[in-house]
């Protein structure tokens, strides 16, 4: 599929599949959205405590990167597991140019490590932040009882309805500890009434610029 790299709202790059008129991030301002969707609404939860993160949807690595540096802002030791089934290409992180755009250029080598690293294998970014990267499907996640967060960051119901269903969210509600944390973009009926299904307590909060809502789902006792 023809892939291009765009500039969004608030200035920041993404990539936009053509055939489908999709993106891997908001046009009305990808650093935004990343912010408000993972870091305030998921991420701040956390913020006394150690913890382990699953992002669906690794893509260009910006979540990744923006809680690496929110992790080495609020000195917090974090896990985390990318998994991703079709990995940007090379040439596609130099254009999209993230370390420039969040300020944080002394931080480069570390975004660009967490692209040059295997996948399949936990490597240290830092003492402080460890990444796995998996090539895989997300319909085979099947871990139990790992995670305290997860980023959905999946690619629209509208293109990957198959990416939305009761089966998916039931492997993310398997694959969060007691008092774990999903937080996505997303605020469809469907998506909130299939994450209820399979035990969620779902609350609806304010969507990041040019969404009117986003859903964060929580796996209680």
């Amino acid at each position: 599929m023809k892939r291009r790299i765009i500039t969004t709202a608030d200035g920041s790059k993404t990539i936009q599949i053509e055939d489908w008129n999709e993106q891997y991030h908001s046009t009305h301002g990808a650093i935004q959205e990343a912010y408000h969707v993972f870091i305030k609404n998921g991420l701040s939860l956390f913020k006394n405590q150690d913890l382990s993160i699953l992002e669906i949807g690794f893509g260009t690595g910006l979540n990744s990167f923006i809680t690496f540096l929110e992790a080495d802002k609020y000195g917090l030791k974090i896990y985390y597991n990318g998994v991703e089934a079709f990995p940007v290409q090379k040439k596609e992180l130099t254009q999209l140019d993230y370390s420039k755009a969040l300020k944080a250029d002394q931080f480069e080598q570390q975004f660009l490590k967490m692209h040059q690293i295997p996948w399949e294998a936990p490597h240290d970014i830092t003492d402080n932040f460890c990444l796995l990267k998996q090539k895989m499907d997300f319909r085979d996640i099947a871990e139990s009882e790992k995670y305290n967060l997860i980023y959905f960051d999946a690619f629209g119901s509208r293109v990957q309805p198959e990416l939305w269903t009761e089966d998916i969210f039931r492997a993310m509600y398997n694959t969060l500890k007691i008092n774990g944390v999903l937080v996505t973009y997303a605020a469809k009926g469907s998506v909130r009434r299939a994450m209820q299904t399979v035990g969620f307590t779902v609350e609806r909060l304010p969507g990041p610029p040019g969404k009117r809502e986003m859903l964060r789902a929580k796996k209680e006792e």
